[in-house]
């Protein structure tokens, strides 16, 4: 069931439930994907990865690689030149040079003719190794007396894989951050503090202070890495390339700059992703780019699962401390926290946006975060749906829900009373206040929803789980919004039909979004509209997809250029029917003269005039937008849960997710979004972390020990769609890619602790943590 509270509208095809375009030929299998393109001369590429966590690469013997029948070529950072190869950026120095910083770095690639004779090759690489410390736990890092985790350069920068994909946080407030005795393993901390915390402390009549544990977890996408990459001379280009990437211009950006070849001479193809949630964002492209360069043959490199686990980009592990203080009559008047964020081997955990996410959901008039991101020796990270936001969420709310038990105030109520609204003071000297967020709705939407009215009775435990506890848990949680340039084209085709032409990839529907808001522009039924995807060459500039900004971001610029497109129909067709513009409508696939039957054109027809040796010239509109302010995106998420005490077991039986989606454009689309990402949350929340011993070796290499929840751990979800429009976005829509997964893991949390009376501190909460938790 979904509840939609929404504003009277009048839209032709806005918000109306629309099949995906994209939707056949993935249901069939006629979708083609980077790993499925067959080319001559195909050579397939695996990686040998580092045993080691850390240690220095001694020797590297090809030989009895290159003895095996079908494997033509070993690469490694010596041999396989590459322009940046010694900078500080994972993608741009894909090969360990000197040293391996964490078990699974690559260390060589191995090209033969099949995938099972590249992975007899990297298996016959022998590479002699001379171990060094290993920096495993990121609170020892952070010491002053911590061994180095590897070579720093003092212009490395800390910025989370897709760079502008993330609104303005703001900046850190430096100075007095400088007497911080730290080691040099901390690549980015910031200081963000409003207020007075000290006398925040003394207002206070209630304080809680509690500390939690995160694990990194994998984005988990069903398609792993894969990129295939063809040389050629045609055209100017050097090479073409068919990546599962986020960002077309990105790829083809990193590329360039790993070979040192113009941009131009880069051909990047627009390419089905199979999943992407953050992980896609350039981690292989330079690498497999630069093999294929070298070796002159198309060259495909696709991940296997433990490879993904081993040398992929999960969400960062967090240690977070947070300290509330508040006033007996619920008013909230201290918040301080200070969150570590583990690197692994490079900067990226984003320590800023961390920190904002944990200050941006409630109004609190002192507050003093301090944010650390460190380096120790494990995989780099990446963005993971919302980085960030799910370990600063369930930190942040399970302190709140320990408040109000504290203070013996309804949860809902406590956070109805704190939330931030619109029109509250932003601290952005930019725009002073908040723009309209609907945060109170959603606590509203909850408060209405049966689940949370007959919670009192509906404790009641089913008879197949005789013994186990029922609890219900309530979150919140919020996301800045992603923003971004943008353009677009829009043409009339000869059949009548409109073709909107777009750089940002299509995920999980976007392009159908994106088609309904030209329809809606041309007055048009979105069976008239067709969206289409140009390589690098040719297509309108875009940035990355991600960050919940593409309808956001993109979805202007095809408003623009349909708006265009259609004054331009218009104006020919006044002509064709010597009638006002002003008289003219759109009905169906004809433009019509009001109120006079029979008068009328087709699109077909419009579309042949203005081609055939025409004064007037092909219909043909382009949008360009800007970066646009934000719009902050909330949700609010209520849990209901079974709890073994005996075994530490939880189930998640109901589930009940509110979301501000501005407008929701394609309703089954943003429906889709919060399904999958509240089981994303539960993945969070109970199943999913990686673990390394002391050595630094991950014990969860293979989807054997990686746990990941199955379709018989997702409950029934109840999506409430609440509609406060944005003033920016198409329509009002805003993103809805990432807060669903925010507020889950904290609401599982609170649904636990209503159940047994034990608050959990670290995610997954295993049954094996909740035992002895339950047990101490």
């Amino acid at each position: 069931m979904t509840q939609t509270i929404d504003h009277e509208t009048n839209h032709v095809a806005v918000g109306k439930p629309t099949r995906r375009m994209d939707a056949e030929e993935k249901l069939t299998g006629r979708a083609r994907f980077s790993g499925d393109l067959p080319f001559p001369g195909l050579l397939h590429a695996r990686l040998v990865l580092s045993p080691y966590a850390h240690a220095r690469i001694v020797s590297i013997d090809t030989t009895a690689a290159l003895a095996i029948p079908g494997v033509v070529a070993v690469y490694t950072a010596d041999t396989l030149k590459m322009a940046k190869a010694h900078e500080s950026s994972r993608s741009q120095s894909p090969l360990a040079l000197d040293e391996v910083f964490w078990c699974g770095h690559p260390v060589a690639v191995v090209l033969a003719e099949s995938e099972a004779l590249a992975e007899d090759g990297a298996a016959a690489v022998d590479v002699d190794y001379d171990p060094l410390p290993v920096v495993i736990d990121p609170l020892a890092a952070l010491q002053p007396d911590a061994p180095l985790t590897r070579p720093r350069s003092k212009d490395e920068t800390s910025e989370i894989a897709g760079g502008g994909t993330h609104a303005d946080v703001g900046t850190a407030q430096a100075g007095e951050e400088e007497q911080e005795n730290l080691s040099l393993n901390v690549s980015d901390r910031v200081h963000m503090h409003t207020g007075d915390i000290e006398a925040g402390w003394r207002e206070a009549d209630v304080v809680v202070e509690r500390s939690y544990r995160t694990h990194s977890v994998h984005q988990s996408y069903m398609e792993p890495q894969s990129i295939t990459v063809v040389p050629e001379q045609s055209a100017g280009h050097k090479m073409r390339v068919y990546a599962s990437s986020q960002g077309l211009y990105n790829a083809r950006s990193d590329i360039s700059n790993a070979l040192a070849l113009p941009e131009r001479q880069i051909l990047v193809e627009p390419m089905p992703i199979g999943g992407a949630f953050g992980g896609k964002f350039g981690l292989v492209e330079p690498l497999a780019a630069a093999v294929a360069y070298a070796i002159r043959k198309p060259v495909r490199l696709v991940y296997t699962r433990q490879e993904e686990l081993l040398a992929g980009n999960p969400a960062p592990q967090s240690l977070i401390t947070v300290k509330l203080g508040a006033k007996r009559n619920g008013t909230l008047v201290a918040l301080q926290a200070r969150i570590i964020l583990d690197s692994g081997a490079f900067p990226g955990a984003a320590a800023g946006l961390a920190g904002y996410l944990i200050s941006s959901v409630y109004r609190c008039p002192n507050t003093d975060i301090r944010c650390y991101e460190v380096l120790t020796n494990k995989v780099s990270v990446g963005a993971y749906r919302a980085p960030d936001a799910p370990q600063t969420a369930f930190a942040l709310e399970s302190t709140v829900t320990d408040l109000c038990q504290e203070l013996q105030i309804d949860p809902l109520e406590f956070r109805r009373q704190n939330g931030l609204r619109g029109g509250d003071p932003s601290g952005n000297p930019r725009r002073p206040v908040l723009p309209p967020l609907g945060l109170i709705e959603c606590l509203d939407g909850i408060e209405q929803h049966p689940l949370w009215k007959e919670r009192q009775g509906q404790k009641e435990v089913p008879e197949e789980l005789a013994g186990w506890k029922i609890g219900f848990g309530l979150a919140v949680g919020g996301w800045p919004g992603g923003n971004d340039v943008a353009a677009a084209a829009c043409r009339l085709e000869s059949d009548g039909t409109i073709s909107v032409v777009i750089g940002t990839v299509d995920l999980t529907g976007s392009d159908t979004s994106l088609a309904l808001i030209a329809a809606e522009a041309m007055g048009l039924p979105a069976s008239q509209v067709n969206v289409a995807h140009d390589a690098t060459d040719t297509m309108p500039y875009s940035g990355a997809t991600g960050g919940s900004k593409t309808i956001y971001s993109m979805g202007p610029a095809v408003l623009a250029a349909a708006q265009e497109t259609r004054r331009q129909i218009l104006q020919i067709a006044s002509d064709m029917l010597e009638a006002a513009v002003d008289d003219l409508e759109f009905k169906d696939d004809n433009v019509v003269v009001k109120g006079v039957p029979g008068k009328a054109l087709s699109l077909q027809k419009i579309a042949q005039a203005s081609t055939s040796f025409s004064r007037r010239g092909p219909v043909y509109g382009q949008g360009r937008t800007p970066t646009p302010e934000g719009s902050p995106m909330y949700a609010a998420h209520l849990a209901k849960v079974a709890v073994d005490p005996d075994t530490g077991e939880v189930r998640v039986l109901e589930y009940v997710a509110a979301q501000d989606v501005g407008q929701a454009i394609n309703p089954p689309a943003v429906e889709g979004q919060i399904h999958g990402g509240v089981t994303q949350g539960i993945g969070w929340a109970l199943f999913e972390g990686l673990e390394h011993d002391e050595n630094g070796q991950l014990l969860t290499s293979t989807l054997m020990d990686y746990a990941l929840p199955h379709s018989f751990d997702v409950p029934n979800i109840t999506p409430l769609l609440i509609e406060v429009p944005s003033g920016v976005g198409p329509y009002g829509a805003k993103g809805v890619g990432e807060p669903p997964v925010i507020p889950v893991a904290g609401a599982i949390a609170n649904a636990i602790y209503d159940a047994v009376g034990v608050r959990p501190t670290e995610l997954p909460i295993t049954p094996e943590r909740l035992f002895n938790t339950l047990n101490q």
